[in-house]
């Protein structure tokens, strides 16, 4: 698949997204590379996460509505894995890319999610996280490409506000006990 083959399934899969955002039982945004490449820098992202609030009762539910916006299990045993992992593994059937749904339950999920706003890509809305926010999911992880998408999102955004960043980092720190993301996000501020 070719890049311009890949931006034109990509299209398509954000078109079924965003469709199936705007039912009224699903509360939830666009989080991940997708995100990143519209709140920090372009680059190059082979699937589409989301979080999806409330939907651990109901994922059967769930799945049932992304089938009609041609979102499918990628896996036999997908509400066993769901129920395990908090993840729902989906692919877009007519494009072949691979989506992924957060099940969030946290506070501060909830709130993300509550805050996110509507950006609009060739005439459907995809609700993203602000810049603040989408950082704070990113610094959770410790991959490469995320420090790198922090980095890209402060040089866009340099106003965010940082203490409301550090406050949340430093909160799932200590609930992860995992006192380095703290010490990575001080670092990347450090380097502004």
């Amino acid at each position: 698949m070719t890049k311009d083959d890949h931006s034109g399934h990509l299209s398509s899969v954000l078109a079924s997204v965003s469709q199936l955002l705007q039912e009224a039982e699903f509360q939830g945004m666009i989080i991940g590379g997708i995100a990143a490449s519209i709140l920090g820098r372009p680059r190059y992202t082979n699937d589409v996460d989301l979080v999806i609030l409330d939907l651990d009762n109901r994922i059967a539910e769930a799945v049932g509505k992304c089938n009609a916006y041609g979102i499918t299990p990628r896996i036999s045993d997908f509400e066993k894995f769901a129920q395990e992992s908090r993840m729902l593994l989906m692919r877009h059937t007519p494009s072949g890319i691979n989506v992924d749904i957060s099940m969030g339950l946290l506070p501060f999920e909830r709130e993300a999610v509550l805050r996110s706003r509507p950006v609009f890509i060739e005439g459907f809305a995809i609700p993203l996280p602000t810049p603040e926010d989408l950082i704070i999911l990113k610094s959770i992880s410790s991959r490469p490409v995320d420090q790198e998408d922090i980095k890209a999102i402060l040089n866009k955004h340099p106003g965010l506000k940082r203490n409301r960043i550090l406050s949340v980092v430093r909160e799932f720190s200590e609930v992860l006990e995992q006192p380095d993301l703290l010490k990575k996000i001080e670092s990347l501020f450090s380097e502004r």
